[in-house]
């Protein structure tokens, strides 16, 4: 982990914490791999997270997107509805679906139409993100395939899209999880998945 950068310690801290294993590509993908972020529940426990692998998706216009190689792998530890640490409500469950959620709406938030004038952007991202959600709220709708992938070295039934940005997958694995994944430039096709080692080599 690079010294005196805070940020990335802080960063990794959060993977840290989490009481589930995380998930990335397996030993296969040899290029480079990086930390995003964690996301923590209303009880304070880390409850989903995710790593990069390839080019660091950017907004900038540095790259086109179709010169953007990447692939995010997110974890979601399953967790089943639960009273909220006050008491007053109930902590929804994770699924499939959350994983789901969450990849699509990744894919979303780094393939903004860099032509689009920054004030339409917003309206644009909501309406996607929308739409991502009634995605992933019906896994058993046509707009899914079904893409069998190895996990942990086991072959696993994912729940597969594409469109116009990239792809979207999720489905459920060993430990507990819920993998989702998004992607652009990379064929999900070849891809594995594998518990992380050492989440601090992400950081590195």
């Amino acid at each position: 982990m690079p010294q005196g950068v805070p940020g990335a310690r802080r960063a990794l801290e959060g993977y840290l914490m989490a009481g589930f294993p995380w998930y990335g590509l397996d030993e296969a993908f040899t290029g480079p791999r990086w930390l995003m972020q964690v996301g923590v529940a209303a009880d304070g426990a880390v409850e989903h997270g995710s790593v990069g692998h390839g080019d660091e998706p950017s907004l900038r216009g540095e790259l086109e997107d179709d010169e953007q190689r990447f692939a995010v792998v997110v974890t979601v530890a399953s967790r089943p509805v639960r009273r909220s640490p006050d008491g007053t409500g109930l902590l929804e469950a994770t699924s499939v679906s959350s994983a789901a959620w969450l990849a699509g709406s990744g894919l979303l938030s780094c393939t903004w139409p860099a032509q689009m004038e920054r004030a339409l952007r917003q309206d644009w991202l909501d309406q996607q993100t929308a739409i991502a959600w009634e995605l992933a709220d019906d896994m058993n709708g046509g707009t899914w395939t079904v893409l069998s992938l190895p996990v942990d070295g086991v072959p696993t039934d994912f729940h597969y899209r594409e469109s116009e940005y990239g792809w979207v997958l999720a489905g459920a694995a060993q430990h507990d999880v819920h993998i989702g994944a998004y992607g652009r430039g990379m064929s999900a096709y070849g891809l594995g998945f594998a518990v992380v080692k050492d989440i601090e080599s992400y950081a590195e």
